[in-house]
């Protein structure tokens, strides 16, 4: 008897232990998903094989006090390489009542998204758009060129060489040499140019005020300046009493002599009748 109660009993408790690992394997795969996740969101690369060149626009709100110290210190990661290589293209800052700022970087693709955290920091992006331009053509119109000038100088150069080749043949050679050399330097520099787009990523970062203490600073410059309203408002005043005081004055000394004219008339019409 005891023998077939030990039984359900084992059982049940297997069961238990069953469900409490379950219970462990299911909150450690939710924890983990959170980090898989953080994982995924590393910034856009380029395909291996593509040729697309990605930039960045961001918009950030941040308090005006911090605008300054941010845009400084982003330019200076940038310049120092703290995320990679980084190359600083524009710095821009205003002041005033809604403080502005902007900060453009060429860096690495693994410094991106660092380089977006740090500016960030104690604020709100409040907009960002990614986008890319192909550059497949461009890269292979550009190594066509760069062949097929190649393929010519390399074949000026070996007809430059020939015993027979006549003197007035010899200078338009040279020529030829000298424009050929010339668009491969001007190749080279396009290829270069393209590489760097599709090896780094533009980001542009734009800093405002949030709109919350725009309309707070807008109330404290609308009382500000209620004073000097003020006391425009009454100048004008003061100015337009001046500037009609003569004028009445002189319509009521015209309709004074104008009644006293009538009344005359009038005064001698009835002697008269």
């Amino acid at each position: 008897m005891n023998r077939m109660i030990w039984r359900p009993r084992g059982a049940l408790a297997g069961m238990l232990v069953l469900v409490l690992v379950l219970a462990l394997a299911g909150c450690g795969k939710s924890a983990g998903a959170p980090e898989g996740a953080a994982g995924g969101t590393g910034a856009v690369a380029s395909p291996e094989g593509a040729a697309l060149a990605y930039e960045h626009d961001i918009d950030i709100q941040l308090d005006a006090s911090a605008i300054g110290a941010r845009v400084k210190a982003i330019a200076e990661a940038c310049q120092t390489a703290r995320f990679g290589d980084c190359a600083v293209l524009q710095v821009g800052q205003q002041g005033g009542e809604y403080p502005t700022g902007s900060v453009r970087v060429r860096i690495a693709p693994k410094g991106v998204e660092p380089i977006i955290g740090l500016a960030g920091q104690g604020g709100e992006v409040s907009s960002r758009n990614t986008h890319a331009e192909d550059l497949a053509q461009q890269v292979a119109d550009t190594a066509l060129t760069q062949a097929r000038l190649k393929k010519e100088h390399e074949r000026l150069l070996a007809y430059q060489d020939g015993k027979d080749v006549k003197m007035a043949d010899l200078l338009v050679i040279t020529q030829r040499l000298s424009e050929i050399e010339a668009g491969v330097e001007q190749a080279n520099k396009e290829a270069a140019q393209q590489r760097r787009r599709i090896d780094t990523q533009l980001v542009t970062m734009q800093f405002h005020t949030p709109s919350g203490q725009r309309s707070r600073s807008e109330i404290g410059e609308a009382l500000r300046e209620s004073g000097a309203i003020l006391t425009s408002s009454v100048a004008f005043v003061i100015r337009a009493v001046a500037a009609l005081v003569p004028v009445a004055l002189v319509l009521w000394l015209f309709g004074w002599i104008g009644m006293k004219l009538w009344r005359r008339r009038r005064r001698r019409n009835a002697h008269a009748g």
